[in-house]
């Protein structure tokens, strides 16, 4: 028997001993069933799925370290997972091992209404989190689209519609509970709004897609609901029209609450999956906060601005359910794409600029586009500089994935060249790590020294954000 051969054979011991383990731990909520390993070896992304050995439901804090704990033993390795929602393979079971799914702890812990705070178990959604905060006048703000649980975001460090007025995950987690891979639990920091004491370790986890630890606890920022709310969207004879006239908007320090870019490809698509009547045109998404006297003065400013640009017709919604059917197309983008296309498949990117590259960054990138000849419509939260273009592509058409890459690259390359992001918002996951070195240089390797001293036998999500060369 070869030395190959031999180590798989210990490799497959120590994995049935660790399944025996948990089990007797966690009883029927461990699994090796396909199907739920196929469900947990993937996201909502184009990548491939790639299925861990077990799936583990834990129910605590408590069960999580212990599992941590048997995993390290046997030099396991450990997927955090949410739902599932993530967009670069975040999930992915690179080198089989343990899927951790968290989603039955989904305990409101704590609301500090005074102090406009709240502590949440990581499987908590955030639609759950904001029905829970209803009554007491206070909400969370940070909004990617999809009911994704706060652990993920934190984990992704997510965005969305509301960060041009209200920040990023990075901006509103306060502290984490996290259990590091050798089953040691930490709290990264106090609930206090600021501090000045040690290294920031709460900045440090936010972002870093479970290659360090296992997010068990979040407590997060939360704002007084607006006495006023008013949302519109306003069609543009051009995309960099729209795009100049929302660089303005900002730079004139509009607090815009939202402002979300549609590109013709895009509002065609919407309007035949939402049952929506926007403009076949570049429109813009606006949304407004505030008392009722601070709305009307943003709403005022705004007009003067886009009609400028050539924006002139403003469609209102103003009711809670005309704002939340708008919001929702919005957010539906991703899925009218595919659906425009029956059989295939969407691969939606993300890069971030500097806001005053943005017009130039769109432009470069839809002649790009047009060039190609793929469908390819452009989405973004312009507010910020952040854009996708979401390619749906034809799996079983090999110039079609080809040129979709090399548009990819160009887009990357373009960004980072104006100084911005290959990713604003999706994360690393597996899809990002070729461009990491590009952006990071030298920095990428201090990273490296970090994900070791943290989790040394690489056994937190490996091949995540490094690759699979991590020594």
């Amino acid at each position: 028997m070869g030395a190959g051969t031999d180590a798989e054979a210990g490799d497959n011991r120590r994995l049935e001993d660790l399944i025996t383990a948990l089990s007797n731990l966690l009883g029927d909520r461990v699994t090796t069933s396909a199907p739920v390993r196929d469900a947990h070896g993937r996201d909502e992304s184009w990548h491939k799925t790639h299925p861990p050995d077990a799936v583990v439901f834990p129910e605590s804090t408590e069960e999580i370290i212990e599992i941590t704990r048997l995993c390290a033993a046997r030099k396991i390795p450990m997927i955090p997972f949410g739902v599932g929602t993530s967009l670069e393979g975040h999930v992915a079971a690179l080198q089989g091992g343990i899927s951790i799914d968290t989603s039955r702890l989904n305990k409101i812990i704590q609301v500090n209404a005074e102090d406009m705070d709240v502590r949440v178990e990581p499987g908590v959604r955030r639609k759950q989190l904001n029905e829970h905060l209803r009554d007491t006048g206070l909400f969370f703000p940070v909004d990617p689209g999809a009911d994704a649980t706060i652990g993920g975001m934190a984990a992704t460090r997510a965005s969305g519609t509301n960060a041009v007025r209200y920040g990023t995950m990075r901006e509103n987690v306060l502290s984490l509970s996290v259990v590091l891979s050798d089953g040691r639990l930490i709290r990264t920091s106090s609930r206090a709004r600021k501090s000045a004491a040690g290294y920031d370790l709460t900045r440090l986890f936010v972002g870093s897609e479970g290659t360090l630890g296992v997010i068990v606890e979040i407590t997060l920022r939360l704002y007084g609901i607006p006495e006023a709310i008013s949302a519109a969207v306003c069609p543009f004879p051009s995309v960099d029209a729209a795009v100049n006239s929302c660089i303005q908007i900002i730079q004139s320090g509009i607090p815009v609450a939202r402002v979300e870019l549609i590109d013709q490809l895009q509002a065609e698509a919407l309007n035949k999956y939402s049952n929506t009547d926007f403009p076949v045109a570049p429109v813009l998404f606006f949304e407004f906060h505030g008392t009722e006297a601070g709305v009307l003065e943003q709403v005022a400013l705004t007009q003067a601005i886009t009609e400028d640009h050539g924006g002139l017709d403003f469609q209102w919604a103003n009711r809670p359910e005309d704002r939340n059917k708008l919001w929702q197309a919005r957010h539906d983008a991703h899925y009218a794409n595919v659906a425009a296309r029956p059989g295939c498949r969407g691969w939606p990117t993300d890069v971030c600029v500097p806001i005053s590259r943005l017009a130039e960054c769109i432009a470069e990138t839809n002649a790009d586009i047009a060039q190609s000849g793929l469908f390819a419509p452009i989405v973004g939260h312009v507010g910020d500089g952040n854009f996708h273009v979401d390619f749906v592509l034809d799996p079983d058409d090999p110039r079609e994935v080809k040129e979709a890459g090399r548009l990819n690259d160009r887009l990357v390359a373009r960004a980072l060249a104006m100084d911005g992001t290959c990713t604003g918002e999706h994360g690393v996951g597996f899809g990002k790590i070729d461009y990491l070195r590009d952006e990071h240089g030298d920095g990428l390797d201090l990273m490296r020294d970090l994900k070791r001293s943290f989790d040394p036998h690489n056994l937190m999500n490996p091949g995540k954000i490094f690759g699979p060369d991590l020594p």
